[in-house]
């Protein structure tokens, strides 16, 4: 035969073609689709040569480059009759297998791989045994098509009209649906008997399993005709109820919700949407999970307020007393809530507004934004946005999905009742995203006063109106919150509250909601002014006033105790005995520093926390012009030290220093307070100040805080947050402030009491900030 005479020329190899998940018997026609490298090459080489193949399956379909171990070791020996290459870049190749073979060598070609064969020939002589396998196996296929009907008739007709029993047994074996590990074995199976006995038990064990299904079919069939009529008996007891005027079960409820329906005040399209899903829920059984799912939808469309709303109370004089009542202080944010009632009060329609309160923890702008619901006489709804990851959050799940609901928006309006609520989105900037989406993004929609009226909520499908809602937003840090979503609001800052504004709120406010919390009445506690403001100075350092409320809280709770415990009525809290209430004072007021300084320098920062104070420290040490930074700084103030820096070298001569002063000395500059990261450019004049101060052997003055950016020709550049830092200066006890000359039109936001105590020096270059801030030169 012409494939011994192939295999038996020891020069001679035939090209390697890997299987995945596919098993060619000898005398089988086919298609393969060829993709891989190895195997494109593998083929033209076998189209250049005498059209022989080897194929052979892999052991684990999953491997891309399979290797001699991947592969099984007998497979079959085929020609290439045909190959078409696919425009997606594939080959589609049709092949005919000729004889089983097994490896005998294994050749890696580098662009294919090839092998020398053993081809497995046994003889097709028929005895009594083999006729009667064959008749057996003939036998078992008929019987299997029938019950399978997956084989057609034509089928099996080409079978039976094979004579050789073991190209028989490889047919049907190819129509059987296999494993791939049973498919292998009866290819490896070379005795004819063998092979026939092997396809009779897999033909045999596939007869059972199928009428093992056919069974259960029959019992499904039966169980649905059982519901079927379940059904029908039940539409039977729906008409009886019905003339008989019964209005109990289902019947009843589904009369129920249309009344509710109706009632409920929605738009047309939204209403028409609600009475089909009720007439769906009236044709579904109740025992259906489906049912429920239909039942709570109508209930979440009854259930929003479509049309319901509060009078807004118009009167300014009694929000402006209300505002007053409940607040301290917040002048600006007062303002704008007044503006927006007069605006309202001339045109009788507005849209909402959509403002976002900024400032740090504890200045009370979750409870403004409570308080402007009541002056406003709006109904009030508070969501929190804090660690809010997932869009369908805020969009809501669609109904597919077990456990649907809406979105935070919906349900929010939903417990508002109306629609004008003053609804507040509390930590906006405290959202984040991940691979289920970005809520921030799906904010958009619902704070755009030109998009809000068709807020669409994936759960509820319809649109629903926003634009009658007044959102507040509240921000630590507007940072965080994303450009466009920042755009939709309007910010008004609060910077924090000064001393004065602190005692007169511990007075009016905290303490007596914390003498009503812990049961004590006026005459059984008196902290005396002086003591609160201590209070202020000593055991606080904060922006708001919730660690002022937390160690009012610590006296009553010591009070009550005392009260309980002895024949003591009553407790005054003087600066003498406020020690055994607090313990040891925390902080230290006055001045940042408490003496004049070389190579010290106060800056003024603005955290997320208000405004606070920023030791600079400048060393030198013998060296060749190291320049080191430390204390956690960021990229940006890294870059302010290196300019500042620069600087200094320039202005030498002026300064009276060598010229080559930096090759001689290492620059140590160091922020304390190393964990916490710190970055800006607003710190420049002070790292230049304190080089210079180093440098010169000059003091800092000690009352003497600075912020503004440098550049290189010493030129000082405006900065933000001025508000903010000036209050921090001001807990500090700082008494003179230089600030860029740009920043002298923010001088009005501070408020009065604290720039009566505080001396503004406004600059425009860093020889200005050198002769205000260095002891012995200029003021």
């Amino acid at each position: 035969m012409e494939v011994h005479n192939l295999t038996k020329k020891k020069e001679h190899t035939v090209p390697l073609l890997p299987l995945r998940g596919l098993l060619v018997y000898p005398t089988m026609v086919l298609h393969l689709d060829v993709g891989r490298d190895h195997s494109v090459q593998a083929l033209e080489e076998a189209m250049m040569n005498d059209h022989l193949i080897f194929l052979t399956t892999q052991k684990d379909e999953t491997i891309d480059e399979p290797v001699e171990d991947d592969l099984f070791q007998v497979g079959t020996l085929t020609k290439v009759k045909q190959m078409l290459k696919l425009p997606n870049g594939t080959i589609r190749v049709l092949v005919e297998g000729l004889d089983r073979a097994k490896i005998d060598k294994f050749y890696d070609m580098d662009r294919y791989y090839a092998v020398a064969l053993q081809i497995l020939q046994q003889s097709e002589e028929k005895d009594a045994e083999t006729e009667a396998l064959t008749r057996t196996l003939l036998d078992y296929f008929e019987q299997y098509i029938k019950l399978s009907k997956k084989i057609s008739a034509e089928t099996f007709a080409t079978v039976s009209d094979i004579e050789e029993p073991g190209r028989m047994a490889d047919i049907i074996a190819s129509h059987l649906p296999l494993k791939l590990s049973q498919k292998q074995s009866i290819l490896e199976t070379i005795d004819i008997k063998e092979r026939l006995n092997i396809v009779i038990q897999i033909i045999n064990n596939e007869k059972e399993v199928l009428n093992l299904e056919k069974r259960i079919g029959q019992r499904v069939k039966k169980s649905m005709e059982r519901t079927q009529k379940e059904y029908y008996l039940r539409e039977q007891m729906k008409a009886i109820q019905k003339e008989l005027g019964d209005k109990e079960g289902k019947t009843g409820e589904i009369a129920d919700l249309t009344e509710r329906i109706e009632e409920a005040g929605m738009p047309e399209h939204v209403k028409k949407t609600a009475l089909k899903e009720l007439d769906r829920y009236e044709k579904v059984p109740s025992s259906s999970a489906e049912s429920s799912v239909i039942r709570n939808y109508v209930e979440w469309l009854i259930a929003l307020p479509w049309t319901n709303a509060t009078e807004d109370d118009l009167n300014i004089t009694k929000a402006e007393q209300i505002l007053d009542r409940e607040h301290y202080g917040l002048e600006k944010v007062k303002e704008r809530v007044l503006e927006y009632l007069a605006v309202q009060k001339l045109t009788e329609s507005l849209r909402g507004p959509i403002l976002c309160l900024a400032g740090p923890p504890g200045v009370g702008k979750t409870s403004l934004a409570r308080s402007i619901a009541e002056s406003l006489g709006r109904n009030f709804v508070r969501v929190s946005l804090g660690g809010v990851r997932d869009e369908s959050e805020i969009r809501g799940h669609r109904r597919t999905y077990v456990g649907a609901m809406p979105g935070r928006i919906i349900q929010g309006m939903k417990k508002a009742g109306t629609i004008n609520p003053v609804f507040l989105l509390d930590e906006i900037d405290k959202m984040s995203n991940d691979f289920r989406g970005d809520p921030s993004a799906a904010m958009l929609e619902v704070l755009d006063p030109e998009q809000n009226h068709s807020f669409s909520d994936h759960y509820i499908e319809e649109t629903y109106d926003l634009s009658k809602v007044m959102f507040i937003t509240t921000a630590n840090d507007l940072g965080s919150i994303p450009g466009p979503l920042r755009d939709r609001m309007e910010i008004i800052s609060i910077a924090g509250y000064t001393e004065l504004e602190k005692i007169h709120i511990a007075k009016d406010h905290l303490l007596p909601k914390q003498m009503k919390e812990h049961g004590l009445t006026k005459g059984q506690l008196q902290i005396r002014d002086e003591s609160i403001q201590t209070i202020v100075r000593y055991y606080t350092r904060e922006a708001g006033v919730r660690s002022l409320e937390r160690e009012l809280a610590t006296i009553c709770r010591k009070t009550a105790k005392i009260i309980v415990s002895s024949d003591r009525k009553r407790v005054i809290v003087t600066d003498k005995n406020l020690e055994e209430f607090l313990g040891k004072k925390r902080f230290r007021y006055g001045q940042a520093e408490l003496e004049d300084q070389v190579g010290v320098a106060t800056g003024l920062a603005y955290t997320t926390v208000g405004g606070d104070t920023l030791q600079i420290e400048v060393s030198l040490s013998p060296g060749k012009g190291k320049l080191v930074l430390t204390g956690k700084l960021g990229d940006v103030m890294k870059e302010s030290a290196q300019t500042a820096f620069s600087f200094v070298r320039s202005k030498a001569k002026d300064l009276e220093l060598e010229e080559d002063f930096h090759e001689h000395y290492d620059i140590h500059i160091h922020v304390p307070e190393g964990a916490v990261p710190k970055d800006g450019p607003s710190a420049g004049i002070t790292i230049a100040t304190a080089l210079v101060s180093a440098l010169t052997g000059k003091a800092v003055r000690k009352e003497v805080g600075m912020t503004g950016e440098i550049t290189l020709r010493g030129r000082v550049l405006p900065i933000g947050g001025l508000k903010e830092k000036s209050l921090g200066a001001h807990r500090a006890g700082l008494t003179k402030i230089i600030i860029p000359k740009d920043n002298e039109k923010d001088l009005d936001d501070i408020p009065e009491s604290v720039r009566n105590d505080l001396e503004f020096f406004p600059v425009i270059h860093a020889d200005e900030v050198l002769n205000i801030a260095l002891a012995g030169d200029g003021k």
